[in-house]
């Protein structure tokens, strides 16, 4: 598994990089203002594809987690662990730029709403697995505590995704769904774009994180025999 990230991150990263400098380009310069909310709606193209990209990262952790518990691989549990904290990185940046967004458009900053709430749930979640996997020096019991914990965390997925529809609430329902499409054609490319550059550099910066993880882990045991054959 680690010689194939090697193989292929690469041409993720290269991949995610046009992607997004494309998307960017055609969503501040190219795209049209909004009709009601004029030039503050292009942070929609930074914040949807960083809130779609939190799930999607939570999503590979959850999954992994299961097949760590099963296989027991030490470089899934690498790979979960790196999925966790970019997993954070991008629900923190789904809820600064969603705040920005809120201030002109809800004259607020911060409200108690539905998603926003859920989305803020699963930053608590993602931070309480990670310092987890500080405290605990049993690596494989911090590995098995962790796995669990990403599972029980699962269920604020559907949570936040179907929040819009089983409540009322001040954000937008999905723009793209099996109802239609509710965004101007214009708008659609670079939110496209966008959202595929974001899961794009995910997934390059889990290889990258994944890889240091699975080094970082390696010397450790490395030192640790070291030191064993020593005092001996």
């Amino acid at each position: 598994m680690i010689k194939q990230m090697r193989r292929y991150e690469g041409w993720c990263g290269a991949a995610a990089g046009i992607c997004i400098v494309v998307g960017l380009y055609l969503g501040l310069v190219s795209s049209p203002p909004d009709y009601y909310q004029g030039e503050v709606v292009r942070i929609m193209y930074v914040h949807v594809p960083m809130a779609q990209t939190s799930l999607l990262a939570y999503s590979v952790l959850f999954a992994g987690s299961i097949w760590y518990l099963w296989k027991r691989d030490s470089v899934v549990d690498n790979m979960c662990h790196a999925a966790a904290g970019i997993s954070a990185f991008f629900t923190a940046g789904a809820l600064i730029t969603g705040s920005i967004w809120a201030k002109p458009t809800w004259n607020t900053w911060w409200t108690w709403d539905a998603r926003l709430v859920s989305e803020a749930i699963l930053l608590l979640i993602l931070i309480g697995y990670l310092m987890l996997r500080t405290f605990i020096e049993d690596k494989e019991q911090e590995a098995r505590y962790a796995a669990v914990l990403a599972i029980v965390g699962f269920v604020d997925l559907p949570i936040i995704h179907f929040s819009v529809e089983w409540w009322r609430t001040l954000h937008q329902p999905l723009s793209i769904s099996m109802r239609g499409v509710s965004i101007a054609k214009p708008m659609i490319i670079p939110l496209v774009l966008m959202s595929v550059g974001c899961a794009l550099l995910f997934f390059y910066m889990l290889m990258v994180r994944t890889q240091m993880l699975y080094l970082s882990h390696l010397l450790e045991a490395k030192k640790g025999r070291f030191l064993s054959e020593v005092h001996s």
